[in-house]
């Protein structure tokens, strides 16, 4: 079967992309038609022509045959809730639960983003507040889609069940957030020097026997909350540090199983029922909506909620309105082949003022100040979701990871020296300052001089007149990025989604645009082109 792309179609997929000529061919045409270049495009396949036409090739899940056209338009970290719910309008149910997903397949559910509504959707999953990055936004919008689920009687459910699949994590010991085993910490050493205005840790941990890990892979641990924040709230509740619900201790219980970040909508209700005052009650189920009357909903934690409120609610149905305190996951900062039964982290301390109280990242300062070298934790190990170095170390690969984005990439630098990878590796870093947060100086000058870092570009924002950023570094080194990409380098991203991966998103876009002599559409279907080739991979938070 010879499949030729249309005259008018310029290819988009390099000719050293991993596929054969014929999957080449029509994925060239399926992003021409997709992304509207000339108004044509190739006609739909059936997912059996699709298998026939590529054996062996797998799709993005949803590409073919999905029920719906398989597109997620709104899989994009930096689209605002909305924006992403009016592209999924009219799909069906689990492709709006996906919608409703922080968009970052972070793997902290134990799922990617569409595995983890697909199971709810299914039924084979019954929590819908695992979405730890989307929050209350995401859990406010998939009560409803799940209400719609269990009151329309004319939902397929049969059909959507056989379209669910399993859980992502397995039952295996250390491979799940429900299977965790217990870890050691080694120690800590503070990266930053100088004054800078960061805390950032590099951290080192003794894995069990058997836990092992690859090179992009996440680690999940289990934090436990501030205790003089657990204590505060214990005192606004007018409890005494013993006090007990059902045998189990209340400070126990808030140590290390509730959340006391971002209030909950229960928690709004439960103080609307207990106060008396007609004006808070209404002011705190307005709360329990999503409104916002006082302007501060964003930065109310459970103690200020509890601040809001003139009366006291019972222990126990306190506990029972918090969420449960969910794991942390970290990118890995290290390669087994450089410290095998060993791993490390790269940690910003979180801290920030309210008003009169600091706030404290849960995780953040737990590592930081609450635990010491020796003691144990309950960890587990995500796979990484789309995030791995390529399977041959001839390939080039260009990875951009400001301040601690630059883990993961720490981790590659290491696998690639100790398999003497060939390809080439270009960083691009970025912090404040340089004198004083160059992570990983001495080890990245190192590695320039074995050759496994082949180029390093730097941008500092605050040593200068003018700030300088990472994206503003690709674009003044654009053609030297476009050539990589065209040798067939894999692109890489590591840090905050809705700001930094979204600017060097649109730089990358433009250096194709410009360096590539593409117009905006064709430079769009060449960087969708490297994301369906596995060659654009992102691991953002």
């Amino acid at each position: 079967m010879s499949v030729q792309p249309p005259p008018f179609l310029t290819p988009l997929l390099p000719d050293n992309a991993p596929f054969t000529p014929v999957q080449r061919a029509w994925l060239n045409g399926f992003f021409a038609g997709l992304l509207s270049l000339d108004g044509q495009g190739p006609s739909p396949l059936a997912p059996g022509d699709a298998q026939a036409l590529m054996p062996g090739l797998t799709l993005p899940q949803g590409a073919v045959g999905d029920g719906d056209d398989g597109a997620a338009p709104w899989h994009d970290p930096s689209l605002p809730l909305g924006e992403r719910m009016e592209m999924a309008a009219g799909r069906p149910l689990r492709r709006r639960m996906m919608a409703a997903m922080a968009q970052q397949d972070c793997g902290q559910c134990g799922y990617t983003c569409e595995d983890y509504s697909n199971a709810l959707a299914g039924g084979a999953e019954a929590r819908l507040n695992l979405c730890q990055p989307g929050g209350k936004d995401t859990l406010r919008m998939l009560k409803k889609l799940a209400a719609e689920r269990d009151g329309d009687a004319g939902t397929p459910t049969g059909a959507i069940a056989q379209a669910a699949p399993a859980p992502s994590s397995g039952p295996l010991p250390g491979r799940s957030r429900e299977h965790p085993v217990s870890a050691t910490f080694l120690s800590r050493r503070r990266l930053n020097k100088g004054a800078s205005a960061k805390q950032t840790w590099h951290l080192d941990f003794q894995l069990p026997e058997g836990l092992d890990y690859a090179a992009g892979d996440s680690f999940g641990l289990l934090p436990v909350n501030a205790p003089e924040l657990v204590d505060a709230v214990m005192a606004r509740l007018g409890l005494s540090l013993d006090a007990r619900v059902d045998g189990r201790s209340v400070r126990g219980l808030l140590l290390t199983e509730k959340a006391l970040g971002a209030a909950p909508d229960a928690l709004f209700t439960l103080l609307a029922e207990t106060t008396a005052d007609p004006d808070e009650k209404v002011k705190l189920a307005r709360l329990a909506e999503g409104d916002d009357p006082d302007g501060d909903l964003e930065t109310t934690d459970v103690l200020a909620a509890l601040d809001k409120a003139s009366a006291v609610p019972e222990a126990g149905a306190f506990l029972a309105a918090l969420d449960p305190l969910q794991p942390r996951l970290y990118s890995i900062s290290s390669s087994p082949k450089a410290s095998p039964g060993q791993l490390s982290l790269t940690v910003d301390t979180v801290r920030y003022d309210i008003g009169s109280r600091t706030r404290l990242g849960v995780a953040s300062t737990f590592l930081a100040d609450r635990i010491e070298p020796g003691a144990t934790l309950p960890v587990y190990v995500q796979k990484a979701h789309g995030f791995a170095l390529p399977a041959s170390g001839e390939v080039p690969i260009i990875m951009v990871g400001p301040g601690t984005g630059i883990a993961p990439f720490r981790a590659f630098l290491q696998e690639r020296l100790a398999t003497r990878a060939s390809g080439g590796a270009w960083l691009f870093f970025g912090h404040q300052r340089r004198e004083s947060d160059f992570f990983y100086e001495e080890e990245l000058e190192g590695l320039q001089a074995t050759g496994t870092l082949t180029r390093l570009s730097l941008a500092w924002s605050r040593d200068g007149e003018r700030k300088v950023y990472v994206q503003d570094r690709m674009r003044e080194e654009g053609a030297s990025l476009f050539d990589w990409l065209e040798r067939g380098a894999h692109f890489y991203i590591c840090g905050d989604a809705k700001r930094m991966a979204a600017d060097v998103d649109k730089a990358l876009h433009a250096v194709v645009e410009q360096h590539g002599g593409r117009d905006a559409a064709a430079a769009k279907a060449y960087i969708a082109a490297l994301k369906a080739a596995g060659r654009y991979q992102a691991d953002v938070y």
